[in-house]
């Protein structure tokens, strides 16, 4: 049983609104995805991954929408998406080829070894986006350089929206198949025209540096406690910082296919073009890529939505 602790992100200011952060932790969401998709270890440890960092961004809306963060690169995994809907729905799912994947673990010798998320990738981009719902769309690329997924955000902070950031990811593999992952992270941003106006610089970087240190002092075993709540840790890191709760988010996965949509995908193709999908069974078979969800058409059923 999940604990109540657990899927959620909580959303603070410290040191007068001077900086501004986001903690969460997931786990009964993590299962669902894992669970139906059956990937590698060291795939799902990436994907829970880039599912707590999405988790982290998106808590960051301040509208209905949805906010989409994909990796992309040319190694044994290609594509790593996790999006996350204004109201707490998550979905997430990866791609890879296995042959590839253990060849290259057989090159590097280090079978049973937990790979960081940008050495599965290779070369290739991060990618965030932003759609509002109202064909409204922002979405910011860097190329996918870090030796960690940590890295390889805070890079694009920098480089993309020069934003000054400090980020920590935690992820608590299962020891056996029956246990719980576990995911989650911190974030301090400092936004401009936020907040802190009536901090001087000298102070700000000596702020900064301490808001860093305590932020890189929360251990696993801390975020991860089921007796402690986000808002227990928060006091705990920043009790003397003027601390502020401003929101408190909850999160549950939820995939948005339908039969509907897949057909309004199908409407797309000629006749032909369908007729070469058809199985033996003279079915046209598609399966979601986020929840594994099965479905089946026939050609007239498709023609007749059609009509």
């Amino acid at each position: 049983m999940a604990n109540e602790n657990f899927d959620e992100c909580t959303s603070f200011l410290i040191d007068d609104g001077l900086f501004v952060g986001r903690i969460a932790r997931l786990e009964n969401v993590l299962k669902t995805i894992i669970n139906k998709h059956g990937y590698d270890k060291n795939v799902s440890v990436a994907l829970t991954e880039t599912t707590a960092l999405a988790v982290l961004l998106a808590n960051a809306l301040k509208f209905e929408g949805l906010f989409t963060l994909q990796l992309q690169g040319n190694g044994p995994v290609s594509t790593i998406v996790a999006d996350v809907t204004s109201d707490g729905k998550i979905r997430a799912c990866a791609n890879y080829d296995k042959e590839h994947l253990e060849k290259a673990r057989n090159l590097r010798k280090n079978d049973g070894e937990i790979e960081a998320t940008p050495h599965l990738l290779g070369k290739g981009t991060l990618a965030f986006t932003i759609d509002d719902g109202k064909n409204n769309y922002h979405q910011g690329v860097v190329e996918l350089q870090g030796k960690t997924l940590e890295e390889c955000a805070l890079r694009y902070f920098k480089q993309s929206e020069q934003i000054e950031t400090m980020l920590k990811l935690f992820v608590e593999i299962p020891e056996d198949e029956k246990g719980e992952w576990k995911a989650g992270g911190i974030l301090l941003q400092r936004i401009p025209n936020m907040g802190g106006k009536n901090i001087d610089i000298a102070d700000a970087a000596e702020l900064k540096n301490e808001a860093e240190i305590l932020l890189n002092s929360l251990k696993q075993e801390e975020l991860f406690d089921k007796n402690l709540s986000l808002q227990e840790i928060l006091y705990r890191l920043y009790h003397a910082n003027n601390l502020v709760i401003t929101k408190e988010n909850t999160y549950q996965f939820h995939c948005r296919c339908s039969r509907e949509k897949l057909l309004k995908t199908l409407r797309g193709f000629s006749e032909n073009d369908l007729a070469s999908m058809l199985d033996e069974n003279s079915k046209i078979k598609a399966k979601c890529g986020f929840c594994s969800e099965e479905y089946e058409f026939t050609i007239p059923e498709i023609l007749q939505k059609l009509n």
